[in-house]
């Protein structure tokens, strides 16, 4: 008997020594041995949501669908289903259905997961930035700080970004070093200007030029909110200002932070035009906002100016109320800003009924890092999607939600270094970039399903959404718009498509 026991002990002991020195999955090499139950668990779910727990597609904010749709992307694994779908169609009030086109189409060849999916539109091109761009990719990544999310977690995106070639957000906490692992980026400055503040809390403009200049900026976003807590400001406790964050995000090491609600540099539409101006004309780079919708008072006044004037920003990101990786109040997590669907819509009709709409590049976030939510939000006009939880979990997450409280298992939201050893940043960059490349196959797919090209040339008629009482309305209806108000215009229209086809040309040559 205790032969066996030695045996036994034994081999739990080497299973823990392999779960410690293996870098592919976080959660054993943080919790050796006892992490394996997770994935035993995991294995039988369906079996055991089928009878006693929840079914496949009731789980929040993600189902367990969704997450496995990540998981398995990001690992190059099987991510069909079979046997039919297992929701009910017939009585699911908003349910999506996508108008695919009764002839099909026959050429595949951007369904080559080397093609990127390049922007309908040039980023700063309307204008006239000077380091104005196409992006290459129209599924990027959402600003995610450092700080809020780990140092390995920030560099695994960022590999991740080099590899599919997409722009990643440096999200408000500044450029760290973690940042600058061959991805392109977009610099968010929030209302603490971290990394380009001066020492009372302003904004630096020489400090922020010098920055572009030395990083591999692409483009500067100016946050005016995000959809997990509108209208809110936040803190940085000055336990967390460690030597290392304040070097990245200019502030004094241990002192808590105050990031206000509202910006110091301007309090209105036309201050907020006259900054943006003055970074396009510094830095040379494309300037854009993002922003949740609640009251559209600003939005209907931005319009008007950039309809009238010479001034204009290059691009607006919408969030929606359902989106944010941030911890915040129940109350504005739950109630505060406009979902996606209703944001979007509302404001781009605004911008839409003044003609305006095509010289801004339109990026959607909120929920949209799956196939048919992301063509949803090219019906409406979006150009880019920018995905954040659904990149968390290519790289690791779980959905555990522990991302407020510092102990997140998976060393994705945490700061804890015997936690962050447990993502091994190379991997993950891998499977961000399976992830993203994976999205854009299914967005070229569904595109040609429905007999366009590209999902930027997607019309709102090509979706439709189901009452739950055997009746349906298409998109164009249910938010009011005009026919040809969400494509990009001739002029571009043009110039994308023949961009996808030097594109096919290059990928078609035989390599020498």
């Amino acid at each position: 008997m205790l032969l066996w026991v030695l045996i036994l002990v034994g081999l739990i002991l080497l299973v823990a020594l392999y779960d410690v020195v293996q870098t592919k999955h976080a959660i054993l090499r943080n919790f050796p041995v006892i992490g394996h139950f997770r994935y035993l668990l995991e294995a039988v779910g369906p079996e055991l949501r089928q009878y006693i727990v929840t079914s496949n597609n009731e789980e929040l904010p993600f189902s367990r669908d969704q997450r496995s749709w990540v998981y398995a992307s990001s690992k190059l694994q099987n991510n069909y289903t079979g046997f039919g779908t297992d929701n009910d169609l017939e009585r699911s009030p908003n349910y999506l259905i996508i108008k695919h086109n009764t002839l099909g189409h026959t050429d595949d060849a951007s369904d080559d997961p080397s093609y990127s999916l390049p922007c309908a539109k040039v980023l700063g091109a309307a204008r006239g930035r000077r380091h104005a761009f196409r992006p290459a990719s129209v599924v990027n990544i959402s600003g995610m700080s450092f700080g809020s999310l780990s140092s390995a977690a920030i560099e695994a995106l960022n590999r991740g970004s080099a590899i599919a070639g997409c722009l990643h957000n440096t999200g408000e906490g500044g450029i760290s070093p973690h940042h600058l692992h061959g991805g392109d980026l977009i610099w968010q400055l929030g209302t603490g200007y971290f990394g380009a503040r001066t020492p009372d809390g302003g904004f630096d403009l020489a400090e922020c030029v010098r920055k572009v200049e030395e990083h591999p900026v692409r483009a500067l976003e100016i946050k005016l909110s995000q959809g997990a807590k509108p209208g809110l400001g936040g803190v940085l406790p000055g336990a967390k200002v460690t030597a290392e964050i304040s070097k990245i995000r200019g502030v004094p090491i241990g002192e808590t932070v105050m990031s206000p609600a509202g910006h110091r540099v301007f309090s209105n539409a036309d201050e907020l035009l006259d900054f943006v101006e003055e970074l396009g004309e510094a830095t040379g780079v494309p300037v854009g906002i993002k922003s949740a919708v609640g009251l559209l008072d600003f939005w209907t006044e931005l319009a008007d100016r950039m309809a009238a004037e010479d001034r204009g920003v290059d691009y607006i990101a919408i969030d929606g109320g359902e989106g944010g990786t941030g911890a915040a109040p129940f109350a504005f997590s739950d109630h505060v800003a406009m979902p996606f669907k209703v944001g979007f819509s509302r404001v781009y009709r605004i911008f839409a009924e003044r003609d305006v709409h095509r010289g801004v590049v339109w990026v959607g976030a909120g929920k949209l890092g799956f196939p048919e939510a992301s063509l949803l939000s090219f019906c409406l006009g979006a150009d880019v999607v920018a995905v954040a939880r659904e990149a968390m979990m290519a790289i690791g997450c779980i959905q555990a939600q522990r991302c407020h409280t510092g102990h997140c298992p998976t060393g994705v939201a945490t700061q804890t270094p015997w936690l962050v050893r447990g993502l091994d940043p190379t991997h993950k960059a891998a499977r961000l970039a399976n992830y993203v490349i994976t999205l854009r196959k299914e967005l070229t797919r569904l595109s040609h399903a429905c007999g366009v090209e590209h999902p930027g040339l997607l019309r709102a008629d090509h979706m439709e959404i189901l009452d739950g009482s055997f009746g349906s309305r298409p998109l164009q209806d249910v938010f009011r718009y005009e026919p040809g108000w969400e494509l990009p215009g001739d002029a571009a229209t043009a110039a994308l498509l023949s961009h996808i086809r030097g594109t096919r040309e290059r990928l078609a040559r035989p390599v020498s």
